[in-house]
């Protein structure tokens, strides 16, 4: 029996009814060959007997390229597309200097611990060539006690580990590393692009604090970066770590020839992705499913399984919050072929290897091109066909781009953008500097913030020295209370009658997607949580069966701490600043599984959270507003409508999801004199988001008019002015009003 191809998939879409009447768009991509290059000087005959054994026979161009940048002590940063052999570009060097000096260390930084465990398995592949074998271990949160202890006292050539582990492990005791630290002479940042936002900020502060004590020993090692392809690889590398860097951004390895489809989903994103999930593997075609939320990919995963049981044990769900253990196991069922398909979060968007995958099913616009590139280079097994389907939801976003797929195929990679000046992170970083050695009047650290450090001997978190030259930590150990993926630390979620713990939340999150009585989804189990203590940092919850999904209902306010620019666009005055924003969540909604209704409203009584971050507004001239209320429009549900429709074509101008940004508008601000929308950084301090839009605040006006036009529906609907998050039920809404507006301001 001939082994079935992408070919006969595309083919039975097009003979599907309910799948081709939605097809909205498509796009062939010819395969490319390869383009080989030579290093500047051979490499030692051990690393190439390596390479042989491992089927290399000559290095792609680009490696080549990258290669002899790193072997002459430059930084560099390479944003290749997916599976171009970027571990290579590091791996070779890292190895010839070992192979050279027993002594030489590296350190490899890994955002996931099971990309760690992956590379560590092909470093040591090509590593056994050698003679003696350069050494390696993963120091990471998994690694037992006693293990670290002998990986400290005789550290290996090659050391893995992960941002949180440096942040928390390495860097506090580096005394204790100091071997290490004195021989160092590379550093690998591995999936650089996920080091955006406020993970970024915070990274770019970790690094700082690497360089810093690496000077400390003596140490001045070349970084070596790598990333998805992203529009600005050198300036988020350079941003990162305070080092010139340069950039290899030209793809020379072969890629195989890829289909991508655009499929409506407007009516059913889930079904259709499960249908097609189906077929996909009734053909035998290994397949990757991304969902954008946990909730999603749990119920894909569930329902696509109770369809068709004889292929129960051939499909998971994966997704951060799962436990090492049951990650890696799923890893290795995929590589090996024991499983057919995965749905996962992106999660799996980075480099670990899963094997060979046929088709790409995207259930909803990523977010960005960089993401839709990196999910959808995961398929193409062995040079065969590949094909992606991206499925689009109803909100605005995805229906845009159902509408204009010409737009969608000509999109280029965003900008990935960080804020070190964030001054929340910043001023926890710098404490964390000064209680690993102290802080001096010359160092750049102390320099470049000034005011944060007199800020921070005011509050008595830094103590000076009586000659006014020296700073110190007043916490010994104040890495704990920085967590690097939000703005506080991690609350873990327990199962209360096994004491399990079954995930974790960003306590800054927590009260928006843990509060009592939310519905959380683990490997297909339903749980409700029971009790939030954001004290003791941990949420309690009970294993229930339950017909509903729950969505928090809030309130919001806004002050405007400070204005930094103004600036008319079109009609009206657009502004950029700094906000305090008040967020009392009040309840919750029972939503049902099924058809969406709500089983009810229960009421919550919580403390407000209050923070700063950075917002951009629009000031709504009194002269629109007269008008839309002359035309008997709801003017309060135009506004509110417009705030949800921008925010939702904010993915376009900027590397975000809509979940990193808030919105509050408002029929008459105070502050402001007159009705404003403000679009704000979700998290504290913010991120640098509010400050790209008001760049390009034009462009975000005419894309979210254009989204209401082609919206067919009365009055608003998730394709266009809906939001999921809405902490009123989307209530008020109303999108005739939200046109009157920007047809109003463009005019102006």
């Amino acid at each position: 029996m001939t082994e079935a191809t992408v070919a006969d998939l595309l083919s039975l879409v097009e003979q599907t009814p309910w799948l081709s009447v939605d097809i909205a768009g498509r796009r062939f991509f010819p395969g490319l060959e390869p383009r080989f290059g030579t290093p500047a000087r051979p490499w030692p005959a051990p690393l190439r007997r390596g390479l042989d054994l491992m089927g290399v026979g000559e290095l792609y161009e680009h490696q080549a390229l990258a290669t002899d940048l790193v072997r002459s002590g430059r930084h560099a940063v390479v944003a290749t597309p997916t599976a171009s052999g970027k571990s290579l570009i590091y791996n070779l060097p890292v190895l010839e200097a070992c192979h050279a000096d027993r002594s030489a260390r590296a350190l490899y930084l890994f955002p996931l611990k099971a990309l760690a465990q992956d590379q560590r398995r092909a470093l040591d592949a090509l590593a056994a060539s050698l003679f003696p074998t350069p050494t390696s271990a993963i120091y990471d949160g998994d690694t037992p006690s006693s293990q670290r202890t002998r990986i400290r006292q005789n550290p290996p050539n090659i050391l893995f580990t992960n941002p949180d582990m440096l942040h928390l492990g390495i860097l506090p005791s580096h005394e204790r590393w100091a071997e290490f630290f004195a021989k160092l002479r590379f550093v690998v940042v591995d999936e650089v692009h996920t080091y955006r936002g406020v993970m970024g900020s915070h990274m770019a502060w970790v690094f700082r604090r690497l360089v810093r004590i690496c000077r400390l020993y003596g140490a001045a090692p070349t970084f070596v970066c790598s990333s998805a392809t992203i529009a600005n690889p050198e300036e988020l590398a350079a941003s990162l770590t305070g080092l010139p860097m340069t950039a290899v951004l030209e793809g020379t390895a072969a890629a195989p020839p890829r289909h991508m489809l655009l499929i409506n989903g407007v009516d059913g994103a889930a079904r259709k992705a499960i249908g097609l999930l189906q077929e996909s593997m009734r053909l035998g075609l290994r397949t990757i499913v991304y969902c954008k939320s946990r909730r999603m990919t749990e119920l894909i995963a569930l329902w696509a399984s109770q369809r068709d049981a004889a292929e129960q044990e051939r499909i998971s769900a994966y997704r951060a919050g799962f436990l090492p253990e049951e990650r890696r196991e799923i890893e290795a069922r995929l590589s090996s072929g024991d499983l057919l398909a995965v749905v996962s979060t992106s999660a799996l968007e980075l480099g670990i290897d899963i094997g060979g995958l046929d088709v790409c099913i995207l259930v909803g616009y990523p977010g960005s091109v960089m993401a839709t590139l990196q999910r959808s280079g995961r398929v193409g097994r062995g040079g065969r066909e590949a094909a992606t389907f991206l499925i689009g939801h109803e909100d605005a976003l995805d229906q845009y781009f159902m509408h204009h797929p010409d737009e969608f195929f000509a999109m280029t990679p965003e900008r990935a953008v960080i804020n070190p000046g964030n001054p929340v992170i910043a001023a926890r970083h710098l404490q964390c500097a000064a209680a690993e050695a102290s802080l001096h009047q010359g160092d750049p650290l102390v320099q470049e913030n000034p005011t944060l450090v007199a800020g921070l001997v005011r509050s008595g978190e830094l103590l000076q020295s009586r000659d006014g030259q020296e700073y110190f930590s007043a916490a010994r150990q104040p890495h704990r209370g920085v967590a690097l993926r939000g703005t506080g630390s991690t609350l873990a979620i327990l199962d209360m009658d096994s004491g399990e713990r079954i995930g974790l939340v960003d306590r800054f999150r927590a009260v928006f997607e843990t509060h009592p009585g939310a519905v959380y989804l683990h490997r297909g189990a339903t749980y409700v949580v029971a009790d939030l203590d954001l004290q003791t940092g941990m949420a309690l919850a009970r294993r229930a069966k339950v017909s509903w999904y729950t969505r928090v209902r809030h309130e919001k306010s806004t002050e405007i701490i400070r204005i930094d620019a103004s600036r008319p666009v079109f009609g009206a005055m657009v502004h950029l600043g700094e906000l305090r924003v008040t967020d009392q969540v009040t309840g919750y909604d029972r939503i049902s599984v099924r058809g969406g209704r709500n089983l009810g409203t229960v009421p919550l009584d919580m403390d407000p959270l209050v923070f700063v971050t950075r917002g951009v507004w629009i000031a709504i001239p009194e002269t629109v507003r007269r008008q839309v209320e002359a035309e008997m429009a709801h003017f309060m549900g135009g506004i509110h409508a417009l705030e949800h429709a921008a925010i939702g074509m904010m993915p376009l101008l900027v590397m975000t999801d809509r979940s990193d940004l808030g919105g509050i508008s408002i029929p008459f601000h105070p502050q402001v004199g007159s009705a404003a929308v403000f679009i704000y950084d979700g998290l504290p301090g913010g991120c640098g988001l509010a400050d790209q839009a008001y760049a390009a605040f034009e462009t975000l006006l005419h894309r979210t008019a254009q989204v209401i036009r082609d919206c067919g529906c009365e009055n608003g609907c998730p394709s266009c002015v809906h939001s999921p998050k809405c902490g009123s039920g989307n209530r008020p809404i109303a999108m005739g009003a939200a046109l009157g507006v920007l047809v109003g301001v463009l005019a102006g």
